[in-house]
């Protein structure tokens, strides 16, 4: 199959400088204010109770003067911290409404992340879900003079009672908020999302509202049989300090009959599911992975040969999708049958609605998505990243090619470098880097994003992922990680040479680790122990339990998906000698993840990943 090397994809929605986020909650409220637009769990029975697009916006707007009325002024930044919850989305456009710029936080960041963050955006006032981390950010303030002006306000303490109340029948309130919403336009600022770079500390991704909103609106159109259908219905799990649960947040505002709903505890996930019903599903591969893993690993013995055997005949089914012939007669015929006997349940398991998931935030597995699409269920993975205000390419239901991440979206453009590096051009490329020219500089050649990533694209626009350029770990959740913070960190312990943080596409974070050979007779001396070689010292109790401790120091630096969860002692350094160090003294990653496949493969060992063949 021939390749090509750009391949961009018009506009199919005209966008103007007015289309600000403000604008497109007023727009669906002008359309359909009558008509659903988000659904919220009772506390008592767990009913979904649907709220008007109408009775939303008005809480957006109570809301919103009640920031005004904090003395909070047009471009000033808000920092949320909480769950995916209604109260965020509420918060997430009150601000906006309010001219504000939002900042998330996710729930499980570090004091040291959180006060980076905080201090690079200039966060003036943060909502936060609970006294847990009410305490850590008001802890912040007393000891980082930067962050001494911080306000923060509690959800659990009835910050949005307060915050509506503060700015109820506010005539004058209501009046700036329209003269705020009519100043901003679609080149301003609408939010900083922090992500991982590989100098360790994060880095702010100007997004502005025209970024956010021509996406969306766009993506809408793009996709009409999952965004535009007579009923649209998506349950967000995915956290909203990410930016593709920020996106799938907002793409709902534009859609004309979407509704959304929250599941902050994924531990209720499948109640919550079942119980809602939606239309379609967004999630990272992890997710599936473990939809898959649970329906297998709840077969046993005679059943489990059963779900086997369907997985296999899914797969097959879909792959003959694919030929010119399609699906033999006996294929379709023992397809119906497993249909009735395995896959009826599997899609149960997502409330029996769905149609069509969205894979995003990491790579999807080619058999994973043949097996979901031949159980009934079509995986429409797509690609993107922080600084393209999430998806970039995906895949259509008439246009899905397993394996790829799809062709550009709409106002995208997407070129193949020299070295086979993905560069991106579009109407959701960010402006730039908080506070970090030099970052942006980096980022940017004459307007294309250097993502970072290798690719390839195919004669009919398809894009594959087939490498990383950048060190940047994506784990199979999604979760981007720099290994350079933890190894850096892990280094300084006197017992470890070299450190390899491992973990691309898997469920977990994980590290190898080597002896340093001149400071461990001094090490053992010091601890009363007696001498030993490096191969004796790798399974001793004592030196592992200091290797335990300095791995958990290091981890209170990064949050729980970012932290690693175990490691290996290698009884060989990593030398120039042996090809695994530059002349500089850099670790050659590919090098040390070949030579030692079969110890990073036994690590992760007992994680299942889907069907096998």
């Amino acid at each position: 199959m021939s390749t090509a090397r750009e391949i961009s994809a018009p506009l199919l929605t005209p966008v103007h400088d007015g289309m600000t986020c403000p604008w497109a909650l007023a727009e669906r409220v002008r359309t359909s204010p009558d008509a659903p637009l988000i659904a919220r769990k009772s506390s008592v029975g767990g009913r979904w109770r649907e709220m008007s697009a109408r009775a939303f916006r008005d809480q957006v707007r109570q809301v919103a003067s009640g920031l005004i009325a904090h003395g909070l002024e047009p471009g000033d930044a808000i920092g949320i911290m909480a769950h995916t919850s209604y109260e965020w989305t509420l918060i997430d456009f009150a601000a906006w409404e309010a001219g504000l710029v939002v900042v998330p936080l996710y729930e499980t960041s570090s004091p040291e992340q959180a006060r980076w963050i905080l201090a690079d955006a200039a966060v003036r006032l943060a909502v936060v879900e609970d006294a847990a981390m009410e305490t850590m950010l008001t802890a912040l303030t007393a000891t980082a003079p930067e962050l001494g002006g911080l306000r923060v306000l509690s959800i659990a303490k009835g910050a949005i009672t307060d915050l509506m109340a503060a700015g109820k029948g506010k005539k004058d309130e209501d009046a700036g908020l329209d003269a705020r919403a009519a100043r901003l336009r679609s080149t301003d600022l609408a939010t900083i999302v922090y992500t991982s770079g590989t100098t360790g500390r994060p880095k702010g991704v100007e997004l502005t509202h025209g970024n956010l909103i021509h996406l969306s609106v766009n993506a809408v159109a793009h996709v009409p049989e999952v965004l535009r259908a007579p009923e649209v219905r998506v349950l967000l799990f995915l956290p909203l300090a990410h930016v593709l649960g920020r996106f799938v947040e907002i793409a709902i505002i534009c859609s004309p009959a979407g509704v959304l709903g929250h599941a902050p505890d994924v531990k209720n996930l499948v109640t919550d599911l079942a119980s809602f019903r939606p239309t379609f599903v967004v999630a990272v591969p992890r997710v599936f992975e473990k939809i898959y893993n649970a329906a297998d690993a709840r077969s046993t013995g005679a059943k489990q040969k059963v779900f086997r055997l369907a997985a296999k005949t899914a797969i097959a089914y879909s792959r003959a999708l694919d030929t010119p012939d399609g699906p033999s007669r006996g294929l379709r015929a023992q397809r119906a049958v497993f249909d009735r006997m395995v896959f009826s349940t599997l899609r149960g398991l997502l409330g029996g609605r769905v149609a069509h998931v969205i894979s995003g935030g990491g790579p999807l597995g080619e058999r994973l998505g043949h097996f979901y699409r031949g159980a009934g269920v079509t995986v429409l993975e797509g690609y993107g990243l922080t600084e393209t205000a999430a998806p970039c390419t995906v895949n259509l239901p008439e246009a899905t090619l397993i394996g790829s991440v799809g062709r550009p979206l709409p106002g995208t453009s997407v070129r193949l470098s020299d070295d086979g590096e993905i560069l991106i051009k579009g109407i959701g490329l960010f402006r730039g880097y908080r506070n970090n020219p030099q970052a942006t500089a980096e980022a940017l050649d004459d307007g294309w994003l250097r993502s970072g990533d290798l690719g390839s694209l195919d004669s009919e626009g398809f894009l594959r992922i087939t490498g990383r350029k950048k060190e940047l770990i994506v784990t199979a959740g999604g979760k981007n990680v720099a290994p350079a913070i933890l190894e850096d960190r892990l280094r300084g312990h006197p017992l470890i040479s070299q450190v390899l943080v491992i973990g691309d596409g898997e469920p977990f974070i994980s590290a190898l680790i080597t002896l340093d050979r001149e400071m461990l007779p001094g090490w053992l001396h010091n601890h009363g122990l007696p001498e030993m070689g490096v191969v004796e010292a790798s399974t001793n109790p004592q030196v592992l339990a200091a290797l335990d401790r300095a791995v958990a120091r290091t981890n209170r630096a990064v949050s729980r998906a970012e932290s690693i969860r175990t490691y290996r002692v290698l009884t060989n350094d990593f030398t120039e000698a042996n090809g695994l160090l530059t002349p500089s003294l850099k670790v050659k990653r590919n090098q040390v993840m070949k030579e030692y496949a079969d110890t990073i493969a036994d690590i992760y060992a007992s994680t299942r990943k889907g069907p096998q063949e």
